[in-house]
């Protein structure tokens, strides 16, 4: 399994009774529509839907135009904007209800997690049965939700100006943000899962520092991946492994200074992106076998089941390259990026806590 079972000691069986059951599925069940928010975001990148509200309404934004001259209004609104002058500038009324409706699923979903997670917080907390250790996290994890959409604004904000394309920082940031508030609290629910509240959020035995390396340098590479969506870099290069009979392409230090290559040349983040996916691959073997050599038997099934989903991961990135990054596979790898980061996520929690124990040869 990948999770630990809990402590039976009298303790912790008293820890769970302050944990109930209602709270960690709930707090699964905002995990599942964050998960499902970023690959419905990857979406509405892929479609070129994003930039088709220019305006944001926290409230009235709940309502899609309703009818004819609604919509006429709307789509006259986007068409004083770049991305219809200078892209879009054949689209009619049904192409702009196909792509309104990507960015407003996207946002329509924002707001439906803010609600998930706030009333059932509300109410649990109300009926005290929330422990005292987990609410400042809930209250934080809320403060990052406003702060995500907020930040998901300031992104499209970027796009309705000159250049009708959002900035790749802000694409970077947004998408980090939304990865560290899904793994925020699924780290809170695999820590409750535990039935331990004493050692809730603290780490009690730490096998080694390879599953937190392991899962800094899976995060690293998903804002790798939030870079060539923002500069478009996956579509310049669609060949493998080789870059167009080229391994080391030219232009990759065509900017100055050259650490600007890494940040807005695409043909160096493709190139690193690349290398990036071999790199969490060999280091997730490399874990895996380290793990066995040093005895911690509990965390192998985790490991192997993470050296999979990075093999099945690259295979997928490579596809997605070859098809010059069609909607479907493109939104399908972004779905993967975060199963690996899940899987990291749980190999790191199960590392921290004296359920692991060393297997004697």
């Amino acid at each position: 399994m990948l999770f630990m079972s809990a402590s039976t000691d009298p303790g912790a069986l008293k820890s769970q009774q302050n944990v109930p059951m209602a709270v960690v599925i709930w707090l699964l069940v905002c995990c599942a529509l964050v998960f499902a928010m970023v690959v419905i975001g990857g979406v509405t990148r892929l479609t070129g839907s994003g930039l088709s509200m220019v305006e944001w309404q926290p409230l009235m934004g709940i309502i899609p135009p309703l009818g004819e001259a609604e919509w006429h209004a709307a789509f006259v609104q986007y068409q004083s904007f770049p991305e219809f002058q200078y892209v879009n500038s054949d689209m009619d009324l049904a192409g702009f209800k196909f792509i309104f409706y990507f960015e407003y699923a996207h946002r329509l979903l924002g707001r439906v997690i803010g609600l998930v997670f706030l009333l059932p917080m509300l109410w649990f907390w109300w009926r005290n049965r929330l422990n005292r250790a987990v609410k400042p996290h809930l209250l934080f994890l809320f403060v990052l939700g406003a702060l995500q959409g907020l930040l998901g604004w300031y992104m499209v904000k970027s796009g309705l100006v000159d250049n009708p394309r959002v900035s790749q920082y802000r694409l970077m940031a947004h998408l980090c943000m939304a990865v560290v508030i899904y793994g925020y609290m699924l780290f809170i629910a695999l820590e409750l899962m535990r039935a331990d509240l004493p050692a809730f959020m603290r780490s009690t035995h730490t096998v080694s520092g390879l599953p937190g390396a392991m899962l800094l340098l899976v995060f690293v590479m998903i804002a790798s991946g939030a870079l060539v969506a923002g500069t478009h870099a996956g579509h310049i290069y669609s060949t493998y492994p080789d870059m167009h009979g080229q391994w080391i392409p030219d232009g990759i230090m065509a900017l100055t200074p050259w650490w600007l290559n890494v940040l807005e040349n695409p043909v160096t983040i493709q190139f690193d992106h690349r290398w990036l996916g071999i790199i969490v691959l060999v280091s997730a073997i490399t874990v895996r076998v380290l793990i066995t050599r040093r005895g911690f038997g509990p965390l192998k099934f985790t490991a192997s089941a993470l050296v999979l989903m990075v093999a099945l991961q690259v295979v997928l990135g490579i596809a997605t390259l070859l098809a010059q990054v069609p909607v479907f596979l493109g939104a399908l790898h972004q779905a993967g990026a975060l199963a690996v980061f899940t899987i990291a996520l749980v190999l790191f929690q199960k590392s921290r806590h004296t359920g692991v124990h060393r297997i004697r040869d």
